[in-house]
């Protein structure tokens, strides 16, 4: 990227840190032995490397090492979560929970199980994308299964009340998984005190390499397999490991969890001086998700008049990147599901604008989104026959 350019689109992938590139390289170019083969030097060092990932990710949820497996990808560890949970115990019931703002990992897994024999509540969300608990207590039915709840948003960064949710799940006998992609690695997380059965993590999303995902499962939670094959993930998820992306993912996650302190603090100053500088300089703008209760470094604004794709164009012109939602979606026309479910009409749905800050972004990058966007938006709303001057 050249050096002028701002890159704010981290909510979709994130850089990988020197620190992480060089920990995992070796694994690539040099100690490249499969672990399975155990018996010589290189492969028990690429088995040994594997499982010090495993401890570096578990300590970074609070979890047990034993309880973390690694996956391809957030998508696979959410596919494995639900469709694992609802194949296995399908003896006990066939309901599960879930919201109407989920990451298409999860809406489209049930919709799949919908249309094999499960029946699936989509909760409604409030204006700023919040789940209310006593709406998941009232779903729980006899054969609910399984309640699958994201831990916060990826579009609107909104951050759910998983510790309450889980509590109910507890209470209930219902297990509990989280989406949890968009938080790891940027807010705390602890899945004992949480009352979570179930986890998923994407490496890329805080400094590691692309590929690597890690699904926790409480130990005791009954599961189907995810692949079947080999041995390898305790015979749960057979394939060959991944090891750089493995090794990368733990250190990613050791220093996350190190830095995330004084690096949350540090977002939030800039998310909010961006967020403020937007709303206080350019007319008919919203802020989508709740104020204070989201991911540090998103802001996610809604922009009438005009339709996002014209505004990404020419902030790229200008070396800013960003993004109008999620990235797995940036391919539909159709207008962000999340923002429609916190209540937007159609067209303001299609004037959203995600800008999401991380490590390499700082004061002087919000100060030229600041100085950039309002004409933009001015620029391309004298072109909107929507727009009453």
């Amino acid at each position: 990227m050249a050096e002028n350019n701002i890159y704010l689109d981290n909510a979709a992938t994130t850089r990988m840190r020197d620190e992480v590139f060089n920990e995992a390289a070796g694994f690539l170019k040099d100690s490249y032995a499969n672990p399975s083969s155990k018996i010589y030097p290189m492969a028990i060092e690429a088995k040994k490397a594997i499982e010090n990932a495993r401890a570096q990710v578990s300590v970074l949820i609070g979890a047990a090492a034993n309880e973390v497996y690694f996956t391809a990808s957030g998508t696979e560890a959410n596919n494995w979560a639900i469709r694992g949970v609802a194949e296995a115990n399908r003896h006990k019931g066939n309901h599960i929970i879930t919201s109407s703002i989920e990451h298409h990992a999860v809406t489209h897994v049930c919709q799949y199980l919908e249309k094999n024999g499960f029946e699936v509540t989509y909760l409604p969300v409030d204006e700023y994308g919040l789940v209310n608990p006593k709406d998941v207590k009232k779903a729980i039915r006899p054969e609910t299964i399984l309640i699958t709840i994201m831990f916060a948003n990826n579009e609107i960064g909104t951050i759910q009340p998983i510790g309450e949710i889980g509590a109910i799940a507890r209470e209930a006998g219902v297990l509990f998984h989280t989406d949890a992609v968009a938080a790891a690695g940027h807010i705390p997380i602890n899945v004992g005190e949480m009352n979570i059965d179930l986890l998923t993590l994407s490496g890329h999303k805080f400094h590691a390499m692309k590929g690597v995902g890690a699904l926790y499962i409480k130990k005791g939670v009954k599961i189907a397999h995810a692949l079947y094959g080999g041995g390898q993930e305790r015979g749960r998820r057979a394939g060959t490991e991944n090891v750089a992306g493995i090794v990368s993912m733990g250190k990613a996650a050791e220093i996350a969890l190190a830095e995330m302190p004084g690096e949350a603090e540090r977002l939030i100053a800039l998310r909010d001086k961006l967020i403020k500088g937007i709303l206080d300089t350019v007319p008919y703008t919203k802020l989508n998700g709740h104020p204070t209760k989201r991911v540090p470094g998103n802001v996610n604004i809604s922009f009438e008049f005009i339709e996002g794709e014209s505004m990404l164009l020419l902030l790229s012109m200008k070396g800013i990147y960003a993004s109008s939602g999620s990235a797995c979606a940036s391919d539909s026309l159709d207008p962000s599901h999340v923002l429609l479910a916190i209540g937007l009409p159609h067209e303001e749905a299609h004037g959203s604008l995600r800008l999401t800050l991380g490590l390499d972004n700082t004061g002087a990058d919000v100060d030229k989104v600041l100085a950039e966007l309002p004409p933009i938006i001015d620029k391309l709303r004298q072109m909107s026959p929507l727009y009453n001057k």
